[in-house]
């Protein structure tokens, strides 16, 4: 009995620091998260539809990108998700991309 209250208090800990984490998280680190997940998706929705590659990268070179990072970075995400074996849909993507790098953002705090 006593293994299972520590256990639960354990977790409820456990979750209260993972909700506080989650509200430190700087709206400009949210931000480039969600950009970065919808730039992963849809370069999985090209690349599912058999663009290739050097056509993803020049339909990049026509967007107007609002910072001038989003650029490279857009090319770069591109190019790894073309590299990727993977086969998930671009909502999925979308969703482990942002979470992933959420974590990432975390971690580095």
């Amino acid at each position: 009995m006593r293994n299972v209250m520590v256990a639960l208090i354990s977790l409820g800990l456990a979750s209260a620091a993972a909700s506080v984490q989650a509200k430190e998280l700087a709206s400009n680190d949210r931000y480039i998260c969600s950009w970065g997940a919808g730039t992963a998706a849809r370069a999985q929705e090209l690349k599912l539809s058999g663009v290739s590659l050097y056509a993803a990268r020049q339909k990049l070179h026509t967007y107007k990108f609002s910072k001038p990072w989003m650029h490279m970075m857009a090319m770069g995400i591109t190019e790894q998700t073309y590299d990727s074996h993977s086969r998930m849909k671009p909502a999925a993507l979308r969703e482990s991309f942002y979470e992933e790098c959420v974590r990432y953002k975390l971690a580095r705090k």
